[in-house]
């Protein structure tokens, strides 16, 4: 199956799709009003917890243990850098230490978290976006990278930059665009 490169006619026609599904806009919505009004800040556990129990739920991000989640990013002080749009801040909150022995990375998760604080700043990374740039990155060799780098938040920044300019999506905020590469990855590579 041949898959149609992203431009304004193929960007418009996906959000027109993501506009009919009321359970993902109710969803946006509800996390939008979550994370921007209701708790907008990241020091108590309690109005974390039910962040990260609401975003782990609506996106599947498969957080199995949402209060050590929760209690890590209550010990990273995360505000101040969430302000000074900390790139970093996401590879931070994605390592977490589950037990003595154990840390996950929980990356997707953290982009998502990130992302419901400043969604004009950090775009969301998931495992079909990945798939959907790494197939650009073959077809039209939009920008240089290694597919390992895609984990690399900086560098995928960086990389959904390139994506964007190459394609001239520059009127479209990082919403749009992942709105537009999470439905067309999981289109094509359900």
């Amino acid at each position: 199956m041949k898959i149609i490169p992203p431009s304004d006619a193929v960007i418009d026609e996906y959000l027109k799709k993501w506009h009919s599904l009321d359970n993902y806009v109710q969803q946006e919505k509800s996390l939008e009003k979550l994370f921007s009004k209701t708790y907008p800040l990241n020091v108590e556990m309690d109005n974390v917890l039910i962040k990260v129990c609401s975003l782990n739920k609506f996106y599947s991000t498969n957080i199995y243990s949402p209060f050590i989640v929760a209690k890590h990013i209550v010990s990273l002080k995360i505000d101040d850098r969430l302000k000074n749009n900390d790139l970093e801040l996401v590879n931070d909150i994605a390592k977490t230490k589950i037990n003595e022995n154990i840390e996950r990375k929980f990356y997707s998760f953290a982009t998502k978290y990130c992302s419901h604080h400043n969604p004009n700043f950090y775009p969301i990374y998931d495992s079909f976006v990945d798939k959907l740039l790494w197939h650009f990155k073959k077809e039209d060799d939009f920008y240089e990278f290694k597919r390992i780098d895609l984990k690399n938040y900086s560098k995928y920044t960086t990389i959904y930059s390139g994506f964007k300019n190459f394609y001239g999506l520059g009127k479209y905020n990082l919403k749009a665009i992942d709105k537009y590469l999470w439905q067309a990855g999981k289109e094509y590579f359900s």
